[in-house]
């Protein structure tokens, strides 16, 4: 290994310190809407994270002039879970602010990254889908600090329609867990269904 790609290794090292430390103060700052008066606090802390998330996209755009284009699978085991908790930190968002599931290309603008490989530095389907089912283990949490502290349910036909989706979260989880252990990715899913 060159002297010159030991210190692009370690530019990608610091880069992804810096943004996950973003990261972290955005996930602090919407952790408060499970505190008591959460709910209340639920625009303010929102405008807060887009803030935050202009920090991000900076972070990214100088990702972009740092690593070439065509290199970005080189570093992307580097990046890969932040970036993950990025989007779950995006769609958290937009679904606090709407009540809506976040499309795609609204996170890749929300962060700054191409939504096509194409055009360079782009965002993987896999990590933005990682990111939605951490979202939905996150809506999960949320509805049951609130809902379930109010009414109190024990045995409540909501509450167990509550743990059945919760079920099938995991029964998703797993398949995808098994899919990515088994190398399986688009085109060898797309190969499997012409035949």
């Amino acid at each position: 290994m060159s002297v010159s790609e030991i210190f692009v290794e370690l530019q990608g090292f610091l880069a992804v310190y810096s943004l996950e430390q973003t990261a972290r103060e955005i996930l602090t700052l919407l952790q408060g809407v499970h505190r008591g008066a959460g709910f209340q606090d639920i625009p303010k802390r929102c405008l807060e994270a887009r803030e935050h998330f202009g920090t991000v996209k900076t972070h990214l755009t100088s990702w972009k002039t740092r690593f070439p284009a065509e290199q970005c699978y080189r570093f992307h085991q580097h990046w890969r879970f932040v970036r993950q908790r990025l989007v779950f930190l995006a769609a958290f968002v937009v679904s606090l602010e709407s009540e809506t599931l976040v499309a795609r290309e609204a996170v890749t603008e929300i962060l700054g990254a191409e939504p096509d490989r194409e055009k360079g530095f782009h965002l993987d389907v896999e990590d933005s889908l990682s990111g939605l089912l951490a979202l939905a283990s996150e809506r999960s949490r949320l509805s049951r600090d609130s809902g379930f502290r109010l009414l109190n349910l024990k045995n409540d036909s909501l509450r167990k329609r509550h743990d059945g989706l919760k079920y099938d979260v995991k029964k998703v989880e797993e398949v995808l867990y098994d899919l990515s252990i088994r190398g399986f990715n688009k085109e060898t899913a797309a190969a499997c269904v012409e035949e």
